[in-house]
């Protein structure tokens, strides 16, 4: 059967490999999944909210969100009609391909960050322009200069994604000033809640320009990567345009109601950042007494360089019950991404990798 030819050339994304595989290939009773940038802890308070609406599992969901809507609207001092909500913020990026992009436009992204911006892309015909890291930042100079009359999106991971390096408000202030009014903005923010004080603040920001979408996520800080939610900010008649296209019912009825009880839950996310940055220092400092070159992160994960191929480490750390991110689908066969843990977690993989550096040294 004919089908899109552009779609040859996609690259699929790989995730992270799951618990339960591992459990059957390797025999293994216990697995730390270290490598897809989840929260190590089920959000308790969360069950309750969940438990309750089983009850209606036989009913479509919601389909404009409206309870989570009104709440997260006064949470974050927007209108309502700016928000469009999505099955993850991932499906946020297919929905602003599919408004925006015709045959010969053109998509921006840097190389190496989050993979999904330059597949979808090339999924809709798209022509990508990858603009290579400086210092594993994004080179947001560099990418002003990429901008051709057929440019429509910019994608930017903000903080980024597999590097954990963020783009503060003066470096975005002097970038905006460079890009036509007609180019979307797309502004990724998942890992939003661990980044620092001089991080921009892209809602203001939207107020200024209209033609700009902030995404954020329920799947990092708050904990609900399995129920799938996540929501852009953005201009009223965008955010019209994006729900006018989307699946009536992509947001789950489980995934709305635990979404709305993080919401009210306005300790436990301040308590997982404050969290994920002590046991972070704990990895920093044995990575340092190892002499391995490492990003200091503004996530949950840390991006490490082995300094050799990573194959070796990977299925060393697999046959121990430890999965990492290898990161050979970005190109760097000599980096790993490793997903903040529970203190147990990350102890155990700190001894694994003691014990893998000093028996190849």
């Amino acid at each position: 059967m004919k089908h899109k030819k552009n779609i040859d050339k996609v690259k699929p994304y790989k995730p992270g490999k799951p618990v339960e595989e591992l459990k059957r290939e390797k025999g293994l009773r216990l697995v730390y999944k270290m490598a897809s940038n989840e929260l190590p802890f089920s959000p308790a308070y969360v069950k309750k909210a969940v438990l309750k609406e089983l009850k209606n599992i036989n009913r479509y969901p919601e389909s404009s969100c409206f309870y989570l809507r009104s709440k997260l609207a006064r949470k974050l001092g927007v209108k309502a009609d700016s928000l469009v909500f999505g099955n993850g913020s991932d499906e946020l990026i297919t929905l602003v391909l599919k408004a925006f992009i015709e045959k010969g436009d053109e998509v921006i992204t840097a190389f190496p960050s989050f993979l999904v911006y330059q597949i979808q892309a090339q999924i809709f015909g798209a022509k990508v322009t990858k603009v290579p890291l400086k210092d594993y930042s994004y080179n947001l100079d560099e990418i002003a200069k990429k901008v051709t009359p057929k440019t429509k999106i910019i994608f930017i991971a903000n903080p980024d994604n597999p590097t954990g390096t963020y783009l503060s408000q003066e470096k975005v202030n002097r970038f905006l000033k460079k890009i036509p009014a007609e180019v979307l903005l797309f502004f990724d923010e998942a890992y939003f809640e661990f980044a620092p004080s001089d991080f921009p603040r892209s809602l203001k920001m939207l107020k200024q320009r209209k033609n700009m979408i902030v995404t954020r996520t329920f799947s990092k800080a708050y904990g609900l990567a399995g129920l799938r939610i996540g929501y852009g900010v953005t201009d009223p008649e965008i955010a019209g345009l994006l729900n006018k296209i989307r699946e009536p019912f992509n947001v789950n009825r489980l995934a709305q109601v635990a979404a709305e009880a993080a919401l009210d839950n306005k300790g436990f996310v301040r308590e997982m950042v404050k969290f994920t940055n002590r046991e972070k220092n704990l990895i920093y400092q044995a990575l340092d007494a190892l002499g391995l070159f490492y990003i200091r992160s503004y996530t949950n994960f840390i991006l490490v360089d082995l300094g050799s191929d990573t194959s070796s480490l990977y299925n060393y750390m697999l046959s121990n019950g430890v999965i990492i991110r290898e990161l050979k689908g970005w190109g760097l066969n000599n980096l790993f991404r490793i997903t903040i843990g529970t203190s147990t977690q990350n102890k155990k993989f700190i001894k694994l990798l003691i014990d893998y550096v000093s028996n190849e040294a």
